[in-house]
């Protein structure tokens, strides 16, 4: 165990000093990496940011639930009692027809109608807000309020909340998709760097094999080269966001207090952060091991 890891020590040294030896082009391939890791990442913040930001500016899904207009005001907070026992009720708020009648009177052209009837043409009504804002949950419950007694029509106002969870699907989507195609990138400069070393030293490498050296201890160096390329550009992925997070910070928190919003935007969260560096290693290993796939044989490392 001590002479495998010393080995991979090894290795890693060898590819390190392998990095160093040409740092205009180690640099210019760490550059072209993390600006096609920073993409990806940069929208990932920012749309984990966006999706803070609409939920704190939407209000809170509520179903309204309409009683028949003869329906006594003793039905109506019966219902009302009932609905606050229900589980997936949060809240249930009793608007009576006279706050109705009285609220409607008040817009303009109204009140002169409502005055010539004979009679409140409005029902008590309850609003409802549920613990669940789920779309599909929302209407478990709409179909539960419809059976309750006295109870005329049920109003469910979802549709915003049934968009607003399509637009971040989407957005998810979005974000995998660009991973994904610069993902492949990144494999791409990894897969011709490593070629290209193989290449200019394959005198060195049948040397190598002469004194004995297996294609593991070969390949072992360039899958570390791999790996602390990807590594590296991830890190500059990283810093490429914080150092955009740390400069739209500012205006964009002055925009928000000219709204009268509570928003700062944030940077990638640690969790994020961790993956994205772990990907950049992953995505660097890959494109060495597909490079050495046909060169060096199939031995394991």
């Amino acid at each position: 165990m001590i002479g495998w890891l010393r080995q991979h020590r090894d290795a890693a040294a060898l590819a390190v000093r392998r990095l160093a030896a040409a740092p205009v082009n180690t640099l210019l391939s760490l550059l072209a990496i993390g600006v096609a890791l920073a993409l990806p990442a940069g929208g990932q913040m920012l749309f984990a940011n966006a999706q803070s930001a609409l939920r704190g500016l939407t209000t809170t899904p509520q179903i309204s639930l309409f009683l028949s207009v003869d329906a006594e005001r003793k039905a109506a907070q019966e219902v009302e009692v009932r609905l606050r026992r229900m589980d997936g009720v949060a809240a249930a708020r009793l608007v009576t027809r006279e706050e109705t009648l009285s609220r409607m009177k008040a817009g303009q052209g109204l009140g002169e109608v409502l005055d010539a009837l004979p009679k409140n043409p409005f029902p008590d009504a309850l609003v409802i807000t549920p613990r669940d804002e789920r779309p599909e949950a929302m209407e478990r419950l709409a179909a539960e309020l419809r059976k309750l007694p006295r109870v005329e029509h049920v109003q469910l106002d979802s549709a915003w909340v049934q968009r607003l969870d399509a637009l971040l699907r989407l957005g998810r989507t979005a974000v995998v998709l660009l991973a994904s195609l610069l993902g492949v990138g990144l494999m791409a400069i990894t897969f011709n760097a490593i070629r290209l070393q193989v290449l200019t030293s394959r005198a060195e490498i049948e040397v190598s094999r002469l004194l004995g050296a297996t294609d593991a201890f070969i390949r072992r160096p360039y899958y570390w080269f791999g790996t602390l390329q990807g590594l590296l550009g991830g890190a500059i992925a990283w810093a490429i966001v914080a150092g955009a997070t740390a400069w739209l910070k500012a205006p964009i928190g002055e925009l928000a207090g000219l709204y009268r919003l509570d928003f700062a935007l944030a940077p990638l969260a640690t969790p994020e952060a961790g993956l994205l560096l772990g990907l950049a290693a992953a995505l660097g290993w890959t494109g060495a091991a597909l490079s050495l796939q046909g060169t060096l044989g199939r031995d394991g490392a």
